[in-house]
């Protein structure tokens, strides 16, 4: 079910009239959240359920082990290990067995040997990368003793499919969420409003920006080689603004959402557009997986408390990882590969990459060097996300040859100019409001009417979406992941 459907529309309300109306104690609201979560899920196809609930089972009995040998730290290496294994082996047969087999073939065909592998053809589940590192962050946590084992088996399933952020995060940890379902939950209508206000900025990025932006991307993307220069930079802008904007319009949705029914979801994007460095941007993009891969694979690496030749190894054994992870295509892993190698150089020469501080600070307008410095890894983002829109590497590096070597300057075929302007203003209320949790977050100190302020921005936003925005029904980008 798509956040941007009508099928949703009926669903939430219907969803959260029976959780704080019906069903009040916590163990039937719990219930309550699988059962939700799982039509949710089941409306792509109910044949997703099923491996959605094989992790579960697995997960949970996994816990159980690891509390019942308590103490035997290699039984519980065991169990732990076996777990971790089993679910990377089902996201590897869905996701990876196919690209793994092409590639095979290819290398042995280079070699002169023919190898008749099979393929199989078979659908990826939406969101299976999102639910399955979900899952081994609980086994991992509780083998690490971050936090004890459940022994409520529909709290579990609650947390692995909470439908909010079940197919395209933030990817939650056992710590943060699992908790929360073991918690009574009072409805609190502040919190329910902001959740509805940040819904509706995730709307307006997805509908108004997002989709807009994807229709010009789509049209024209593979006529690269009869496009001048500057055209090719500003389809590449319009896409980076359609991934930002669709992705973090999702976790909007998401993080809105889940606070309508008491949750308290981790944030998942900070303005990443206003960072001053690569490294500064990925902290600010993508915070869930980012933070994931540093604390389950960086840090055991050694993360940066080692040689500087070590350091610069875990930097792209994470970024070749984090690249697969997007999809098993090499447009993702060199994609990730290109964000290592500028991870690595920033590294070694320790340029701008202790910044964790919002840019300007106390001021309206940045400075020239801060200016310089968000221009910058702005253009090398930009980059990045061509490798990472092209079908091929092939494709990538021609359409990136083209943007410098065709008329650059040649304004005969700018498309997209409306949507550019979207994008503009997207930014100034994002520069305005960087602060804050979410762009419709408005702090009215000097207002004396807030309220009526602030309905009035919520009523304009709306209007936006009903009158620009686009209602096709477009997939969100990271379902495919």
């Amino acid at each position: 079910m798509l956040f941007n459907s009508l099928e949703f529309l009926l669903f939430l309300p219907i969803v959260f009239i029976l959780y704080w109306f019906v069903f009040r104690e916590r163990k039937w609201q719990n219930l309550l959240v699988v059962v939700a979560s799982y039509v949710f899920y089941g409306w792509w196809d109910w044949r997703f359920l099923l491996l959605i609930t094989l992790t579960s089972l697995c997960s949970f009995g996994s816990g159980l082990l690891l509390d019942y040998f308590k103490g035997q730290r290699r039984k519980q290496q065991a169990v732990s290990a076996a777990n971790i294994v089993l679910n990377l082996g089902i996201l590897c047969v869905f996701k990876y067995y196919n690209f793994f087999v092409e590639n095979l073939d290819a290398l042995f065909d280079m070699m002169g040997y023919h190898m008749d592998w099979v393929t199989m053809n078979v659908i990826l589940p939406v969101g299976i990368s999102f639910y399955t590192f979900q899952a081994l962050s609980y086994t991992i946590d509780v083998y690490q003793k971050k936090l004890p084992a459940t022994h409520d088996i529909v709290e579990f399933f609650a947390y692995i499919s909470f439908f909010p952020q079940l197919v395209a995060g933030p990817i939650e940890r056992a710590t943060n969420l699992l908790p929360q379902f073991q918690q009574n939950r009072r409805f609190d209508y502040s919190s329910a409003v902001d959740g509805l206000r940040q819904m509706l900025w995730g709307f307006l990025k997805k509908l108004v920006v997002a989709d807009n932006c994807a229709m010009v991307v789509n049209e024209h993307w593979n006529d690269y080689a009869d496009l001048p220069g500057l055209t090719l930079f500003l389809l590449g802008i319009l896409f980076s603004f359609q991934i930002y904007c669709d992705f973090s319009g999702y976790s909007d949705i998401a993080i809105g959402c889940a606070r309508l029914f008491g949750f308290n979801l981790m944030r998942n994007f900070n303005v990443p557009y206003f960072s001053r460095s690569i490294p500064e941007f990925w902290r600010r993009w993508h915070i869930s997986l980012t933070t994931w891969f540093r604390d389950y694979i960086y840090f055991p690496l050694g993360g940066s408390r080692c040689e500087k030749w070590k350091i610069i190894r875990n930097i792209f054994i994470v970024w070749g990882i984090s690249g697969l992870w997007h999809g098993a295509n090499w447009t993702f892993i060199c994609w990730g590969l290109f964000h290592a190698t500028l991870l690595a150089i920033y590294n070694l020469f320790n340029i701008n990459t202790k910044h964790k501080n919002i840019v300007a600070f106390g001021r309206y307008i940045p400075n020239s060097k801060e200016l310089f410095q968000m221009g910058f890894t702005f253009f090398l983002a930009v980059i990045g996300w061509i490798i990472f829109r092209a079908a091929t590497m092939p494709q990538a590096i021609d359409y990136i040859e083209s943007m410098f070597t065709n008329k650059f300057f040649d304004s005969s075929y700018v498309y997209g100019k409306l949507y550019l302007f979207y994008c503009l203003l997207l930014l100034g209320i994002e520069w305005l409001q960087r602060d804050k949790q979410h762009a419709l977050q408005w702090h009215l100190t000097v207002i004396e009417d807030k309220k009526r302020v602030q309905y009035c921005i919520d009523f304009i936003v709306l209007l936006l979406i009903i009158t620009l925005g686009n209602f096709q029904g477009n997939q969100f980008i990271y379902f495919q992941f």
